[in-house]
């Protein structure tokens, strides 16, 4: 569904907007344009035994030279796998604390995916395109969840209480390590305004000519 956020753990999209007696929802604004937020990473820290996280791996795909999705969320010990859809080659790299690696120039074939074994924001890039960009949070929250084009991430399953809450955002500063932290109780809505104060990416549109080149090379793999 269009707009609804993308969500793992023990995040559950409620049919109708309707919230559960022990579900949270929240929503994620820009301060100054009251505008939802997509691609938000929500938080949910909940004091009791952590249960198995779902470790099976994401994906990040590299199409028109662009990172797909722009942010994904992971939990600790979670792994990504990076399959280039482009007909040009790739080379995925991270300095990030959380997590350094490269994968060097590949083209067809998707290498192993990369584990990600601490907490914290990675910045992705590839060194041969300098526009690319994405992120990938590894969470060590009990429920987490990314905001969809509404800035809604709903929870489901929470015990009744407060809960700690952070929410993150790529334009909340150009160190991309910042948060915003709160509290959130079971069963009611909450609303976050961030204020962003590091500057959009340019949009970049593929050509017409790039386009073409696209589905030609789409077209040859399938034969």
């Amino acid at each position: 569904m269009a707009g609804l956020a993308r969500h793992c753990g023990l995040v559950l999209l409620l049919a109708g907007g309707a919230l559960h007696a022990s579900a949270a929802e929240v929503t994620v604004r820009d301060v100054a344009s009251g505008q939802p937020l997509e691609n938000a990473v929500v938080e949910i820290f909940v004091d009791r035994e952590a249960s198995e996280a779902d470790i099976s791996a994401a994906q990040v795909i590299q199409r028109d030279k662009t990172f797909v999705p722009h942010v994904t969320v992971v939990p600790v010990g979670g792994a990504v796998a990076f399959p280039n859809r482009d007909t040009t080659r790739h080379h995925v790299f991270s300095f990030s604390p959380a997590k350094t690696f490269e994968i060097k120039l590949y083209l067809e074939d998707t290498p192993p995916a990369i584990v990600f074994e601490r907490a914290g924001v990675v910045v992705l890039g590839c060194n041969i395109h300098d526009h690319m960009l994405a992120f990938i949070v590894v969470s060590e929250a009990t429920a987490h969840a990314v905001t969809g084009a509404d800035g809604r991430a709903r929870f489901d399953a929470l015990p009744p209480g407060e809960h700690r809450l952070r929410v993150w955002h790529p334009r909340l500063e150009d160190t991309h390590q910042q948060w915003w932290e709160g509290r959130v109780e079971a069963g009611a809505t909450r609303d976050v305004a961030l204020e962003l104060r590091a500057s959009a990416p340019l949009e970049r549109r593929t050509s017409p000519l790039q386009q073409r080149l696209r589905e030609a090379g789409e077209a040859g793999r399938v034969r």
